[in-house]
């Protein structure tokens, strides 16, 4: 009887294990589209809830961070399949086209992504910050 009871308890924290993964994908799936949407939109305001408030403590927006992102429209924004780094971690690469609004001059820059999943809160938070838009044409 002993056995079957540890046998049972086992299967079922596999179980637990499993589904706890499936929830972090799916969270993972869920932010990495609503937050697409959000730069797609242009729309800054709802892309920075989105960053880790501790990244946001060390890089703050500044006036002229929000004045930039009010520059330029984002054009496309093509992301690859995110890529596990560590526990609980990702990376996700994506090409971004941006048009700026008073040239219409178009370029492209590539945002090197790092996600991580807060299990306390059960939601995914951007570490690497918003993009950065000064930096120069990717090729």
């Amino acid at each position: 009887m002993r056995t079957v009871c540890l046998i049972c308890g086992l299967v079922l924290l596999a179980g637990c294990a499993s589904m706890n993964a499936q929830s972090e994908s799916r969270a993972l799936q869920l932010t990495l589209a609503a937050y697409a949407n959000a730069i797609r939109w242009g729309d800054i305001s709802q892309a920075i809830p989105f960053v880790d408030p501790e990244t946001m403590q060390k890089h703050p927006l500044t006036p002229l961070d929000i004045e930039r992102y009010k520059q330029v429209h984002f054009a496309t924004y093509s992301e690859q399949a995110a890529v596990p780094v560590g526990p609980h971690q990702v990376r996700q690469v994506v090409r971004i086209s941006l048009v700026n609004v008073n040239t219409q001059v178009e370029r492209s820059i590539v945002d090197n992504q790092l996600w991580r999943y807060d299990e306390a809160k059960k939601h995914w938070l951007l570490v690497s910050g918003l993009p950065d838009i000064t930096q120069k044409p990717a090729p």
